[in-house]
């Protein structure tokens, strides 16, 4: 059974910075963090720490960083779907800028993901982009101009409006994610005003003073951000 993911909600993406201990120890905050506020956490690990991760935490949407479409058979040096779905992953993010793929690669691991009852996260940058990936209906949709990833600055207004637009014209249901130099609460709290389900992030996170700090913020963001919207 696929996984429900519930808005809004916040994703911690460490990437390939931290692994191992440090990732567990982070991926054990979130997933206190996310049992106390009752909001899901998508935490995203290096295939290698994703079983470990499982055996620790319990409300985590624990996600694979990459998968290829393939099959139990041949695929030397790729990523099996069932692999990370065996070690515990509900989630997998496609297409990232560091990790791209075609428009058939990327079709064929969402038919796997399918399969497998993995949520899919796919990554677009340009709304034209945003609107042709929406046409493979993924679960979520990372919304991120290339160029601002890491650099602390955001998404302007009209980027945020033009590639949420894009994919609502396709499907009501795909759940985005507005989160390009997304670094502070405020940063969070405005994307969600402006009709994003999820934020979060990458260096905001792990480049804060205290990692703890930096998630309760945005955490602090999404709930001041859910109560409004619903005024």
């Amino acid at each position: 059974m696929k996984r429900t993911l519930r808005t809004p909600f916040l994703i911690v993406n460490p990437k390939a910075y931290i692994y191992g201990e440090e990732a567990l120890e982070l991926g054990m905050i979130c997933d206190r963090l996310a049992n106390e506020y009752d909001i899901d956490i998508i935490y995203t690990a290096q295939h290698t720490d994703l079983r470990m991760i499982k055996e620790h935490t319990e409300h985590l949407i624990l996600t694979a960083q990459h998968m290829d479409g393939i099959v139990p058979g041949r695929g030397m040096g790729h990523i099996l779907p069932e692999s990370i779905k065996a070690a515990g992953a509900e989630a997998v993010v496609l297409n990232h800028a560091e990790h791209p793929l075609t428009m058939s690669s990327l079709d064929a691991a969402m038919r796997r993901a399918q399969e497998l009852d993995l949520l899919t996260i796919v990554c677009s940058d340009t709304p034209a982009q945003a609107k042709a990936i929406a046409s493979l209906h993924p679960d979520v949709m990372i919304c991120e101009p290339t160029g601002l990833i890491g650099t602390g600055r955001t998404s302007n207004d009209d980027y945020i409006n033009a590639t949420n637009a894009a994919i609502k014209s396709v499907s009501t249901e795909i759940r985005i994610i507005q989160a390009a130099g997304v670094s502070t609460g405020s940063d969070v709290y405005h994307v969600i005003m402006q009709g994003a389900h999820g934020s979060g992030g990458t260096s905001g996170i792990l480049n804060a003073p205290s990692r703890k700090g930096k998630i309760i913020e945005m955490l602090d963001a999404l709930v001041e951000a859910k109560i409004d919207l619903a005024k």
